[in-house]
């Protein structure tokens, strides 16, 4: 998938531009503040139809305007598509695909698959368990509807769970019998979704050790490790009895903090760097290197399942990563056919001395 061009009207800081972009490598240049960032998060926008950065749609729309427009032309190899996205200040999102508007959003989502690596990426390992946790289900859900349905199932059990729990404290009054309706679901969904995230960690693993060590040089050693519950309740090789366990183990437990304190809810990944947390051992660096080969690896997952090679769109990555590691991540992406790659950089002599050299056909636009 190859984004030709792209014109925005109205988009935060930029009142119009328009873009002809290389079908290999792309970079923005220009002091802090010029919308560097701002044309990167356009560019998510055509993928997934929302900000990356977390705004809302109406606080994109430029000061003192009414709307704002993208339009991007997509090649998938054999046509081109023309995808505009459309929001006025009084009125919902318009998504359009060769004029004719999805009738969900959630339609749009697919067609053209992007990895964004940031510097907001830090929270997966600065965070609670929840960031990582939504890592895992984003990337799964992305490729498995089943694994889908089988969280919001999962969800929506434990949510009605903790408030029977809570009704049982407020009337000081318990039922064990009532509560046992929400075990077996419980159980169902929640073995499905540990098998699953199991299955994606372990896959992707190998992937996030071989690229972390090219773009290191080799100097340290990475690992990620499923931690679940269910792993840690009981020896057993069945999760439906590991869990089972658990809730009963812990009834006494739930009961007086009135919400269910075990479950695949509590899991998390632990990162990890020749042997010691990466949260207090790894440097800035590290931990940038390491979240770059996280994200490779699921932009190789995303190809490998859906058979689309994914945008890559880069943020600062010059930052906290020395000019070794950043060529070593350039010349990884070229090497390895990963598409398109959309980057920004304060310093364009740094970004021309590492990219032309890697790429002649590369483009740079001096914001």
């Amino acid at each position: 998938m190859i984004i030709q061009n792209l014109s925005l009207l109205n988009f935060k800081n930029h009142t119009e531009r328009n873009f002809e972009f290389s079908p290999q490598i792309n970079c923005f240049v220009g002091n802090n503040g010029v919308g560097k960032t701002n044309i990167l998060d356009a560019l998510h926008y055509l993928s997934m139809a929302k900000s990356f950065l977390g705004n809302t749609d109406l606080n994109n729309i430029k000061t003192e305007q009414d709307f704002f427009t993208l339009e991007g032309h997509i090649f998938n190899g054999e046509k081109i598509d023309i995808i505009k996205i459309q929001q006025p200040k009084e009125a919902k999102k318009i998504i359009k695909k060769n004029d004719k508007s999805y009738d969900r959003i959630a339609d749009h989502i697919g067609f053209l698959p992007s990895v964004i690596i940031s510097p907001y990426d830090s929270n997966l390992i600065s965070d609670s368990g929840e960031s990582r946790r939504r890592f895992l289900d984003s990337m799964i859900s992305q490729t498995d509807s089943d694994y889908l349905f089988n969280l919001i199932q999962y969800q929506k059990t434990v949510q009605q769970r903790n408030a029977l729990l809570k009704s049982f404290a407020k009337n000081r009054y318990f039922d064990a019998n009532n509560l046992e309706i929400y075990s077996e679901p419980l159980i169902k969904f929640g073995s499905k979704i540990f098998l699953k995230r199991q299955e994606f960690t372990n896959s992707i693993l190998p992937l996030i050790q071989n690229y972390y060590e090219i773009i290191s040089n080799g100097n340290e050693k990475v690992t990620v490790n499923y931690q679940s519950d269910l792993q840690l309740s009981v020896q057993e090789n069945e999760p439906n009895q590991n869990f089972r366990h658990l809730l009963h183990e812990n009834l006494d437990k739930d009961r007086a903090l009135t919400y269910t304190s075990k479950g695949v809810h509590k899991d998390d990944l632990l990162f990890e760097m020749n042997g010691n947390s990466l949260k207090k051992m790894g440097s800035q660096g590290q931990q940038k290197s390491f979240l770059i080969a996280l994200k490779l690896s699921q932009m190789n997952r995303i190809k490998e399942l859906t058979g689309k090679t994914p945008v890559l769109l880069l943020d600062d990555i010059f930052d906290k990563l020395d000019d070794s590691r950043v060529s070593q991540l350039i010349e990884l992406v070229n090497q390895e056919h990963f598409g398109q790659i959309f980057i920004t950089d304060t310093n364009k002599d740094r970004t021309e001395n590492v990219v032309k050299r890697i790429n002649e056909e590369s483009k740079i636009f001096d914001l």
